[in-house]
C-alpha cells in the first residue's frame, strides 16, 4: 500500500511537470528534466529514472537489495578527483568503519546509521539515499524542477500572495498619490523586459 501511495504521489507530480512544461509527449524530452542528475542525485539508475518519468515502475527491490544498489552505484558514479571509484577500504574508511563491516552491509544490506550518515554527508547525499524506494526518492528529486518550471511558466506567481490581494482590496481607498505609485509599480513589474530596460 505504501509503495502504491509513493507512485500516487509522483504520479502527481508528473502531471503538474507536463503541466508547466506544456504537456510534451514525454518528460524526457524537457530540457529542465535532466535525467542524468537526477539519477545522480537519487542513485537510482538512469534507465529507471527514464522508466519513471515515463509513467511506468521501478523492479521490486527489498532495502537490503536497494542499500547494495546505491552503494554499488556510489562507486560507479562518486569518483576520486583522479577519475577512479573508491575502493572499499576508502569507502569504510570515511564511514568510520572496517573494510569487514563494509563488506557485512553488502551481505545484509543494512547499514549502521551513524555510517550511512557519514557517507551521506561526505559525498553530499540526500537524505535517505541508501534506503528510500525509487518512486519517493524521484518525487523528492523533482520537487525543485517542478517549482523552477511553475517559476518560468508563472513569472508572477510569487506576486500572488495574501499581502499583495489585500492591498489591491485597499486599492479603491487609497488617496490617488498612493494609487498612482502603486500603479506605477505594477506597471513596471509586469511590462516585458525589453521594454523596462528601454531596448527593442
Amino acid at each position: 500500500m505504501a509503495h502504491d501511495d509513493a507512485y500516487a504521489r509522483l504520479a502527481e507530480t508528473l502531471k503538474a511537470l507536463a503541466f508547466a512544461a506544456g504537456q510534451p509527449e514525454r518528460l524526457t524530452e524537457v530540457e529542465a528534466v535532466d535525467v542524468a542528475a537526477l539519477s545522480q542525485h537519487t542513485g537510482i539508475e538512469q534507465q529507471v529514472v527514464s522508466t519513471l518519468l515515463n509513467g511506468g515502475r521501478a523492479p521490486e527491490t527489498s532495502v537490503p537489495a536497494r542499500v547494495r544498489q546505491r552503494l554499488d552505484f556510489l562507486r560507479a558514479h562518486y569518483l576520486r578527483k583522479d577519475g577512479k571509484p573508491y575502493s572499499q577500504q576508502e569507502l569504510a574508511a570515511i564511514a568510520g568503519v572496517t573494510r569487514q563491516t563494509l563488506s557485512e552491509w553488502y551481505k545484509r544490506g543494512l547499514p549502521g546509521l551513524e555510517a550511512a550518515e557519514r557517507l551521506r554527508q561526505f559525498f553530499n547525499l540526500t537524505p535517505g539515499f541508501f534506503t528510500t524506494d525509487e518512486p519517493t526518492a524521484l518525487n523528492l528529486a523533482l520537487a525543485p524542477v517542478l517549482r523552477e518550471l511553475e517559476r518560468r511558466s508563472d513569472p508572477l506567481g510569487p506576486l500572488r500572495t495574501q499581502a499583495m490581494y489585500r492591498l489591491a482590496r485597499r486599492a479603491p481607498s487609497m488617496p490617488d498619490g498612493a494609487l498612482e505609485g502603486l500603479l506605477y509599480w505594477a506597471e513596471r513589474i509586469t511590462r516585458p523586459h525589453d521594454e523596462a530596460s528601454g531596448t527593442v
